[in-house]
């Protein structure tokens, strides 16, 4: 058994060529999508752990809590350190948790886990995830529900690190409409949204990925055709375009020096599609509520586009 469980392989015969992807049980990681021979997820390899949180499902928080600590109804909550270094809780309760299979054909596949009620956080939720290959990608379906007592505030994210065949991370082109930005601290927590005007970080005409930095929350996302898009473009004109319902109203864009893969090092970049930014649980911004027996759906999906 792999150090990430079962890797589960989909496959379809799509418009231009197979078209495939691995899913492994732990945090449902997205660990590959390949589009008639062009990748467009980056693989981190089965036997080790998802470099840099890669593919996972961000639930019931993305990103981070302050400190791990927020207040429900006027008492503290404190929850686990998961990254201690900075001294955050991080990417929800699911990222070191193995979902089981609910549902499987041979191009999609449902994996559950639950969320247990426990210190810091005193709700209970299922949680699914289904990826469904399409023509020239893959379709990703959120399901939570509120199998507890009391309402439940969360927020819900993945973690995706995009490519477009084998063009390098920063002879890349990302295009974000966000009009607005999160400032962090050196914790990596909000200090204020501001506009992207000025800052160097402005994505919305596309910006080439040679000479930034970003570990960035984006917002104020334009909505076209119904849903948000993103876009990760090569030099040839090939891209992959990561298309999200509006309730994703946030997207944190990561630059990664250091991705760990099965061949060394290299450069990679994260496109995560968030309900709510950083610090959620603190901040009421974007954050979900459901009741008890209450249940909520959404999802993204990510296209190769030909030139």
């Amino acid at each position: 058994m792999p150090a990430t469980g079962a890797q589960h392989v989909l496959h379809l015969d799509g418009e231009h060529g197979p078209v495939t992807a691995v899913v492994a049980d732990l945090a449902a990681s997205l660990r590959r999508v390949r589009v008639g021979g062009t990748d467009i997820v980056q693989d981190y390899g089965a036997d080790a752990l998802p470099s840099g949180a890669s593919g996972i499902v961000l639930v019931p928080w993305p990103n981070r809590v302050r400190d791990g600590r927020w207040t429900l109804e006027g008492a503290t909550q404190q929850l686990d350190l998961t990254e201690p270094a900075k001294g955050n809780a991080t990417h929800g309760l699911l990222r070191n948790t193995g979902y089981h299979v609910t549902d499987r054909a041979d191009a999609a596949v449902t994996l559950s886990a639950t969320a247990f009620p426990q210190h810091g956080y005193p709700f209970h939720l299922d949680v699914s995830v289904r990826y469904a290959l399409t023509a020239a990608g893959i379709d990703v379906a959120y399901g939570v529900r509120n199998v507890g007592e009391g309402r439940a505030p969360f927020g819900i994210g993945s973690h995706p690190y995009l490519r477009v065949g084998d063009t390098a991370m920063r002879d890349l082109v990302v295009t974000v409409s966000g009009d607005r930005l999160l400032e962090t601290d050196e914790r990596s927590l909000p200090v204020r949204e501001v506009p992207v005007e000025g800052t160097g970080r402005d994505l919305r005409a596309g910006a080439p990925l040679r000479d930034l930095d970003l570990d960035t929350a984006y917002t104020g996302l334009e909505t076209v055709d119904g849903r948000v898009r993103h876009r990760l473009a090569a030099p040839g004109g090939s891209a992959v375009e990561l298309a999200a319902d509006p309730v994703f109203a946030w997207v944190q864009v990561f630059t990664n020096d250091v991705y760990d893969t099965d061949d060394g090092r290299i450069g990679a970049v994260a496109v995560e599609p968030m309900t709510c930014p950083a610090d959620a649980l603190n901040s009421g911004r974007g954050l979900l509520h459901l009741e008890p027996g209450e249940a909520w759906e959404a999802g993204w999906s990510l296209t190769l586009l030909h030139p």
